[in-house]
């Protein structure tokens, strides 16, 4: 209520009441009568003169209002609620009559009776005003109301759009009063009350009458009582002074007076207004629930990385601003891929195996083969904005451009890709090359000519003992960097990074493009947990790649479909390469370095440890027919050495691919798959070959080998054995190591 003041004199008040009038006269007379004012009292309708202005913007008629969307799991649950504004619309008979009653008779209880402007309103305002000196009675119609709610809602968070609409102003004035007459001509005083109570803020962040129902009382707006409709309708004039939760009392003695209202105008009955008059308050306050921050089960990130594929996605408008009209305006129903129970799994195995006090965190995504379908999406840290709880908005899954990190290096978890265009160019499977302990970078094809450090950067094995002649499949299975590094030059950097760019790890996490440097095969480059998914993904598949995709479909306010970003599925390699592929990695898991990973059923898993120089980062990326996984386990920052560390209560002396993140993904799977048909890989036959036989390494629980020594640019960016040089630092800002992984 606007703050009384004091004019003197009963002569200043009558000049008061002057001055008022005068300015209602001019404003409803003047102006409105100028074309019309549509008033009983004077006999004539809006139709009589509303001709003489130009037809007012659709939007006033449907209003596209900001409202409340929902993301599902791919069983129809519930992931979050988000919005910019906490609204539902409702249509009229999805509203409780009373409530329609209440609004209307607290507001503008002749609402049926007058036009756009209600004369004896405004006249009844003057002399109020005049009899207690103050300008405190307004005389504006509900349909006057709604019109400039309509202005304020298209002001958005836009300040100055927002200070305009809300503007006391003759010229506001003015145009509140055209709209308001074309709105009475051109739509019923039904739909104009359906309208402003789906528009109307009732405090709280509370919307339109559903969301004030929910807020409020637990309900929905069809199923209000008398004094929950008296109270929520009494609110409107001042959501502030009469708020129920801050403000009891008042809000009382205010649904009071509306029911007493609904008595006058015989709405209810003596009987019902006592026993209304009786009733508690009866608040059953829900909390806004709003935001990605409110899903279960570690489902904020993928929440958050569906709204950053609704705003960054084309599919959804040409621009970014078109796009965040979308986002903003909400009233979506988002269908998403995500697998309630494969999330449930995903997250306890992040969780348990690593404790969100830990110095190091877990990451892993699931993918569905064939599809790009984001099964899963979980870490350890749990999502929000609280440090003091460990909690991080930062999705380490993904890349930066979808509210991820720069990534981190995949280590030997990215020697598959090379192997893959190896053999798509030709060369055979049962390739032996000499891989010596250690070797200079040797000079390497690109897609620009040759590639030639002239400060002959070198690349070691783990151990010294791991010496060849190895073929490929030996060298797979014990992570051999040499190996790897020769085969890099029989096949050349170019073809490498082309079947890259094929899988989807073209693009780096940090969104540069992969760089043709011959350290490139030891996973030096930092990439994200649901691009090696992808990569792998694409294995099981038999060569098919799919860009991922987390919606299934998008129904609009309108109720219907949008388009939705495609996977656009491509055979990234011939079916026998990838079946190649599937054959060099299902050793890795029978006989190499991820033996130690089977599952509980038996069924056969296909997979390829890696660890960075430094233990920065560790990975395991494994797959079955069904199911591609792919889980790190390191810092956030990347500057973390997993060395003498305890991670979910366990002590390790130093963290490999195999005991880190491969239990979390085995423990993951094993969830995952259980109970689900078994399949089997299509594979390629390996002549038998012998091997040399290597030591065990230091570490016994782990294999040998998967530890590699070469950076960006060629150098090893874990430098010599026995305090050789190191290149490039690590990066503690940005996610990433800057280290290299092998095993």
């Amino acid at each position: 209520m606007a703050p009384t003041r004091s004019t003197g004199s009963a002569l200043d008040k009558a000049g008061l009441g002057v001055k008022f009038l005068g300015s209602a006269v001019l404003a409803g007379i003047l102006v409105a009568g100028m074309a019309l004012p549509a008033v009983g009292a004077f006999g004539l309708t809006a139709k009589d003169t509303a001709e003489s202005f130009d037809n007012i913007p659709d939007d006033f008629k449907t209003p596209t209002l900001s409202q409340a969307s929902m993301i599902y799991d791919a069983k129809g649950g519930l992931i979050a609620k988000v919005y910019d504004r906490d609204r539902t619309i409702l249509t009229a008979d999805q509203m409780a009559p009373v409530m329609r009653h209440a609004q209307v008779d607290i507001e503008d209880a002749r609402f049926y009776e007058h036009g756009a402007v209600d004369l004896k309103g405004v006249l009844r305002a003057a002399t109020k005003n005049a009899e207690s000196g103050t300008t405190a009675q307004g005389a504006s119609t509900l349909t006057q109301q709604y019109v400039k709610n309509v202005f304020v809602e298209q002001a958005g968070d836009d300040q100055q759009a927002f200070l305009e609409a809300t503007k006391k102003s003759m010229g506001r004035k003015i145009q509140e009063l055209k709209y308001a007459i074309k709105l009475e001509e051109d739509l019923s005083k039904d739909q104009i009350l359906t309208n402003y109570l789906n528009i109307t803020f009732y405090g709280h962040q509370a919307y339109g009458i559903e969301a004030a129902s929910n807020r409020y009382f637990s309900k929905s707006a069809k199923d209000l009582t008398i004094p929950e409709a008296a109270m929520l309708a009494g609110l409107v004039q001042n959501p502030s002074a009469y708020d129920p939760i801050t403000h009891p009392q008042a809000a009382q003695t205010r649904r009071n007076t509306v029911i007493n209202k609904l008595l006058e105008f015989k709405h209810i009955s003596p009987d019902e207004a006592k026993a209304a008059l009786a009733a508690p308050l009866g608040i059953k306050y829900s909390e806004p629930q709003n935001g990605c921050i409110t899903a279960q089960n570690g489902m904020g990130f993928f929440c958050d990385y569906v709204r950053h594929v609704i705003k960054q996605d084309p599919v959804f408008g040409k621009t970014a601003a078109e796009r965040q009209k979308v986002w903003s305006q909400g009233g979506l129903k988002i269908n998403t891929t995500i697998d309630p129970d494969k999330q449930k799994d995903m997250y306890n195995a992040v969780t348990k195996k690593v404790h969100v006090t830990d110095k190091v965190s877990a990451a892993g995504t699931m993918v569905k083969p064939g599809t790009g379908e984001i099964l899963a999406m979980a870490q350890t840290r749990p999502y929000g904005l609280d440090e003091s709880k460990k909690q991080t908005v930062l999705n380490l899954n993904v890349g930066s451009a979808m509210g991820g990190g720069n990534g981190f290096s995949p280590g030997s978890t990215f020697k598959p890709i090379l192997a893959a265009a190896a053999l798509e160019n030709g060369v055979p499977i049962t390739q032996e090359l000499s891989s010596p302990p250690k070797m200079e970078y040797p000079s390497v094809s690109t897609c620009q000519g040759m590639w030639k450090d002239a400060g002959k950067p070198t690349v070691q094995n783990e151990s010294a003992q791991e010496v060849g002649p190895y073929s490929m499949q030996i060298a797979m299975q014990k992570s051999v960097n040499t190996y790897f590094v020769q085969l890099e030059q029989q096949t050349g950097l170019c073809p490498m990074k082309q079947m890259a760019d094929k899988l989807g790890v073209g693009t780096l996490a940090n969104g540069k493009a992969l760089q043709e440097v011959p350290s490139m095969v030891l996973g030096t480059q930092e990439v994200s947990p649901l691009q090696m998914a992808s990569v792998y993904a694409s294995f099981a598949a038999r060569g098919v790649y799919c860009s991922p995709v987390a919606l299934t479909s998008v129904i609009g306010t309108d109720g219907k479909k949008l388009d939705v970003p495609k996977a656009n599925c491509n055979q990234a390699m011939s079916q026998s390469t990838a079946d190649g592929v599937n054959t060099l990695l299902l050793g890795v898991t029978e006989k190499g370095t991820g033996s130690s990973l089977g599952l509980d059923d038996g069924r056969p898993i296909a997979g390829k440890t890696g660890t960075t120089d430094e233990r920065y980062a560790a990975w395991f990326t494994g797959y079955t027919p069904e199911l591609a996984t792919s889980v790190w386990l390191g810092g956030v920052g990347g500057n973390v050495s997993m060395k003498n560390i305890t991670i979910g209560g366990k002590y390790f002396p130093s963290v490999y691919g195999a005991d880190g993140p491969g239990p979390i993904w085995q423990m993951a799977m094993n969830d995952a798959l259980d109970g689900t048909p078994v399949t089997r890989f299509q594979t390629v036959d390996i002549p038998a070959q012998q091997q040399p036989t290597t030591p065990p390494a230091t570490d016994p629980s782990t294999p040998s080998g998967d530890n590699a020594q070469g950076g960006t640019n060629g150098w090893p960016a874990g430098g010599l054995t026995n305090g050789g040089i190191s290149w490039p630092p690590p990066n503690p800002g940005g996610g990433n190591s800057g280290k290299p992984g092998h095993r």
